[in-house]
């Protein structure tokens, strides 16, 4: 098992940056890719990132290609996500997740999951 717990949502204005964190436990947490998903009110979760064991590649949904940046520090058991240039459709839970089997993008494909941190971004 893989526990994973989110942190750093809050409130911010359109234009503002924040920076999420997921941390992890359990199991060997270099051993697995990484991604990060939200989910908006009434709307099914998407992918937003991803990134391999070692940090070598990245992916990202085209909806933030250029203004998030995923990050991992396997010595801490902690990922990131840089988010720059807020906007408003930015808001959701923002998940991240472990042990993806196939495809990133797929939200049923990853194995392990946190909870979920509020993203809030007012216009």
């Amino acid at each position: 098992q893989v526990q994973l717990v989110e942190s750093g949502g809050g409130l911010v204005q359109a234009g503002g940056s924040l920076e999420l964190s997921c941390a992890a436990s359990g199991r060997t947490f270099s051993n697995y890719p990484m991604g990060w998903f939200r989910q908006a009110p009434g709307k099914e979760r998407e992918f937003v990132a991803a990134i391999t064991w070692t940090g070598g590649s990245t992916f990202y949904a085209d909806s933030v290609k250029g203004r998030f940046t995923i990050s991992r520090d396997n010595a801490k058991n902690t990922m990131y996500l840089q988010m720059d240039s807020l906007k408003p459709e930015d808001t959701a839970v923002y998940f991240c997740a472990a042990d993806p089997d196939g495809n990133y993008e797929r939200p049923s494909d990853w194995s392990f999951w946190g909870r979920g941190t509020q993203v809030t971004v007012s216009s």
